[in-house]
């Protein structure tokens, strides 16, 4: 389509308006020699392209009008096959001219003895009025162009804020919603339609929106806590005002994201784990070969594993390599240590809890068992788990439900759960020490790391593999060991085992 076909429809209305008051017929070409509107003998071609039209190639070429008395005598007209029998009278053809560009042109025609009289007798006035239309025609394409432009720039930037993951939206000076995006519409569970035009204190009341718009004061990270249509959110907001180049503010640009998926994110990149191969063990005798082979067929599968084994000898390497290489290895692994705190510290590290607990813990924290959704969770020390602990982990265990502390709400999980153990688990059932429910529950797979003092043809390799390790470390040019210090190492009784 050319430039000027994209006015076509105003062109049309000003062609005829000006047939209707000079009472002659107006034609308007583009560059395609093509009539984009018509009066008259024209009307029904519009749309069609000129078979011939010498004289409006010369005004395309040459930029500037013509006057033709007698058309198909003029020496332009005399190349034209119709040159003396031309079903033109007369015309006045005018460039239309949009930026030194020509996109046009427009012409008053007549196809009697009226009309050309009438061009004839006032030619003057009528090339500087056909002018003056030929400017408006090239102003209205400038401006329909500007709008396409706009148009194109405003869809442009819909789509990319609509890809972003943050809920965005954006307000007049009034406050009232003029933009909300994709991730808004999840975050609120609202739809554009119903949102657009409220004021933006009716989703968000505690934000401080007269602060942006009146004084212009952006704020970064805000937590903003609201109650939308039943639905508890808790988010982190930024707010920056739109500021014109005058100075004055035409609304406000607010962004924002659910807290405890940021604070998720903030946890999984500080602490992404390391990738743990089942070559990565160090050993080639029996023992360790038949555990690593158990293990190996185990992480395929999202089971729940014991690991057993003494202090020191790599329970949570071997829970890493399990995690790894099964189908969790691409989502995250956490840790806990449940002998490293008391008991009530440690239900809120698993459980996380809500908002209200303590006056002193505003907005609430996400739990271990919740940072670990839809991966695993390695709980070491598993015997210090408090009766009352090892109950609520039984419940997850039956039913995948995670129930924060002081909020009834159970949010789905999808937990692999690898538990270890350096003690006589079904020694502390028969004590009542450890629940026998969840000593099943755990033990559906029993993974037995044996301790180093019984793996001695392991011995060489780990020394050869600290040796290499530390030498770089410590800049050391360390080759080997004596034969009477290998007897020693393999003779130790190793009480720390690899650790």
């Amino acid at each position: 389509m050319s430039r000027l076909a994209q006015v076509s429809e105003n062109g049309q209305k000003v062609a005829e308006a000006i047939a209707t008051v000079l009472k002659v017929e107006v034609e308007i070409i583009d560059t395609d020699l093509v009539r984009v509107a018509g009066t008259g003998m024209v009307r029904n071609d519009v749309g069609s392209r000129l078979l011939r039209g010498f004289v409006n190639k010369h005004v395309l070429q040459t930029g500037t009008h013509i006057f033709i008395s007698e058309a198909g005598y003029h020496h332009i007209c005399l190349s034209c096959p119709l040159t003396g029998r031309c079903f033109y009278k007369a015309s006045i053809v005018y460039p239309i001219i949009m930026e030194s560009e020509v996109l046009g042109t427009i012409s008053l025609i007549a196809f009697d003895d009226t009309q050309q009289e009438n061009l004839c007798r006032n030619t003057d006035y009528l090339i500087e009025f056909i002018g003056r239309m030929a400017d408006l025609i090239s102003s209205k394409a400038h401006e329909q162009e500007i709008l396409a432009e706009k148009m194109i720039m405003t869809t442009r930037l819909e789509a990319v804020v609509d890809s972003v993951d943050e809920g965005i939206l954006a307000t007049d000076r009034q406050g009232l919603i003029t933009h909300f995006n994709h991730s808004a519409e999840r975050l609120f569970g609202a739809k554009k339609q119903r949102v657009l035009g409220q004021n933006a204190n009716q989703l968000l009341p505690a934000l401080p929106l007269s602060e942006v718009l009146q004084g212009g004061n952006e704020f970064n990270s805000r937590e903003i806590f609201t109650n939308y249509e039943g639905r508890r959110l808790h988010l982190l907001s930024t707010a920056k005002p739109i500021k014109l180049k005058n100075g004055c503010i035409a609304g406000v640009v607010i962004s924002f994201r659910d807290f405890r998926e940021t604070q998720k994110l903030a946890y999984e990149i500080m602490n992404t784990h390391e990738i743990i191969s089942f070559e990565d063990l160090v050993g080639t005798g029996r023992t360790l070969k038949e555990v690593k082979s158990k293990a190996k067929k185990i992480s395929s599968s999202n089971s729940t594993v014991l690991i057993v084994g003494e202090s020191g000898t790599g329970k949570e390497v071997f829970a890493r390599a399990i995690h790894s290489n099964g189908p969790y290895g691409h989502r995250p692994f956490v840790t806990i240590n449940c002998g490293a705190m008391p008991e009530n510290l440690l239900e809120i590290e698993l459980f996380g809890y809500d908002e209200g607990l303590n006056d002193n813990r505003r907005g609430g924290k996400l739990g271990k068992l919740e940072l670990a959704n839809g991966g695993t969770i390695y709980l070491d020390e598993i015997e210090k788990l408090s009766l009352y602990l090892q109950a609520k982990l039984v419940k997850i265990l039956l039913k995948p439900r995670i129930e924060r502390v002081s909020e009834p709400r159970l949010i789905p999980a999808e937990i692999r759960l690898i538990a270890a153990t350096s003690k006589d688990l079904q020694e502390l059932v028969r004590k009542n020490l450890f629940r026998d429910d969840l000593y099943y529950l755990l033990s559906v797979i029993l993974l037995n790391i044996p301790p180093l003092r019984e793996r001695q043809e392991d011995i060489p390799l780990l020394l050869d593999h600290y040796m290499n390790r530390f030498s770089k470390l410590l800049g050391k040019d360390i080759r080997g060991f004596s034969s009477q210090a290998l007897n020693a190492c393999i003779k130790y009784f190793w009480p720390g085992n690899v650790r």
